[in-house]
């Protein structure tokens, strides 16, 4: 039986070990804290999945050598701005020929890295053995076992085919592919995206201002996405649109609900403050920016997202800045 190791107990990373559970795949979780091992060993998360129950082949620990100890397969589930941090504390534990899954989406502050850059440098992984899930996954869906589909990406086919035969759970299709940089930059840049979509939800626009956002927030995703190596089809799949539709129109996002609180009229701190959490889009959006700069990639709904976040621009302001930029072909 396939062994998988899941660092990481939000709501992203339990819901994922039920999936590989529920494929018959035996899980240990990692968790720094006792009290929320001890909670996953009673059967539960009330603190990100409140009344789900957890599949029987989960277990949990404090210990990250005791987890990792013989994993086939170890899951990444920590918050991205943590990761480089957490493999240096804990990344001589993972096992030297298990693949590593990344669940992660954002690029790395400072340095612009994507998640599986960080752990090729961080945790000394060759990039063979590095795979990255992501899609359209709400997490609070799949954890009651709803229809959902995935991309499970790798360099090495055999690598992705190993990890989605561990995770091909009765209610979860994985799909496999190569194109590790294109599912990464998909899976961070539609954090910004949905921030953008949720200010205009909450300034009051219909279906036909947040559609336009979507569009042509997908455009500047294919663009930066392929400056760096990805590929075209990647933005039009799971990955791509289908991950960017869920998290732009759910209530279930915590980026589109963070940005509609912005598109209220509330500062970042004021929303932070009333829900006690930070949306990832917030803490990447400077790094991806960046990423786009250093590469020459023009990203005017990344910009300005960028401007009410850190430089305090209004969504009116960001509103009046997107429809006033010079006119051009839809296709370039």
């Amino acid at each position: 039986m396939t062994t998988a190791a899941v660092f990481g107990t939000g709501s992203w990373g339990t819901a994922y070990a039920m999936v590989l559970a529920d494929a018959g795949t035996t899980v240990r979780m990692w968790g720094r804290r006792q009290e929320m091992v001890d909670q996953i060993n009673s059967g539960c998360n009330q603190a990100y999945l409140p009344g789900v129950t957890l599949p029987g082949l989960i277990t949990a620990a404090a210990d990250p050598s005791e987890v990792a100890a013989g994993a086939d397969i170890v899951v990444l589930a920590v918050p991205s701005q943590t990761l480089r941090a957490n493999l240096g504390e804990w990344g001589s534990a993972l096992p030297t020929d298990a693949a590593i899954v990344s669940l992660m989406k954002g690029v790395e502050l400072g340095t612009t890295k994507r998640m599986s850059e960080v752990i090729e440098e961080v945790g000394e992984v060759d990039p063979s053995r590095i795979v990255v899930v992501s899609g359209p996954n709400l997490a609070k869906e799949i954890a009651v076992k709803q229809p959902a589909a995935s991309v499970v990406a790798c360099r090495d086919e055999a690598a992705a085919e190993r990890v989605a035969a561990a995770c091909a759970a009765p209610y979860f299709r994985p799909y496999t592919g190569t194109d590790v940089v294109g599912t990464e930059i998909a899976g961070a840049v539609k954090n910004v995206i949905a921030l953008a979509v949720g200010m205009a939800e909450g300034l009051g626009f219909g279906d036909n201002s947040k559609a336009s956002l979507i569009t042509r927030g997908l455009a500047e995703t294919m663009r930066l996405g392929m400056a760096i190596g990805g590929e075209a089809p990647t933005f039009a799949g799971l990955a791509g649109v289908g991950d960017l539709i869920a998290t732009c129109m759910s209530p279930l996002s915590r980026n589109h609900s963070f940005g509609v609180k912005l598109g209220q009229g509330l500062s970042v701190d004021e929303v932070v403050a009333q829900t006690s959490q930070t949306a990832e889009g917030v803490k990447s959006c400077t790094s991806i920016l960046d990423l786009a700069r250093k590469n020459g990639v023009d990203v005017p709904i990344i910009e300005q997202v960028h401007a009410m976040i850190v430089e305090g621009r209004t969504a009116e302001d960001v509103v009046r800045a997107l429809l006033s930029r010079p006119r051009k072909a839809e296709v370039d």
